[in-house]
């Protein structure tokens, strides 16, 4: 009995299994440059999760069906933030110093209203196997 409580509690005690967050981006405007996405757990810097040396990121080549595929992803709470990098320069261009010039997009499609999302308009869970999101990629101008 003793040795039964105690599996049940170190199994209970066991770090869930890293798993999969595979992303579909959507709506691109062209197929020039790149995407850079970033997938993070902290509400405290999101969107800008560059500041967050545990996020997964990734760069691909902007295309007209773009997927992204983390793997390794503990289990837990996470937002993703995107961007059409379409000169590649490696920031977000913007016009007149706010608008964004390219395109951007955040899990859950959070709403950008004269700022980015919040963490929590963006947050999915993330359990032990694979999570599929959609993304649309949003413009501005």
């Amino acid at each position: 009995m003793a040795l039964a409580l105690a599996a049940i509690a170190a199994l209970a005690a066991a770090p869930g299994q890293a798993g999969e967050v595979v992303i579909t981006i959507t709506d691109l405007r062209s197929a020039k440059g790149v995407v850079r996405a970033c997938m993070t757990t902290r509400a405290d810097i999101f969107p800008k999760c560059v500041k967050d040396p545990a996020a997964h990121r990734a760069v691909v080549p902007a295309a007209e069906r773009v997927v992204i595929r983390f793997t390794g992803v503990k289990p837990g709470d996470y937002a993703v933030a995107l961007l059409h990098d379409e000169n590649d320069n490696g920031k977000a261009d913007r016009a007149m110093g706010m608008m964004p010039k390219e395109g951007y997009g955040f899990s859950r499609d959070a709403p950008v209203k004269m700022a980015p999302p919040r963490f929590k308009d963006a947050v999915f869970r993330q359990g032990e196997g694979a999570t599929r999101l959609t993304i649309k990629m949003r413009y501005f101008l």
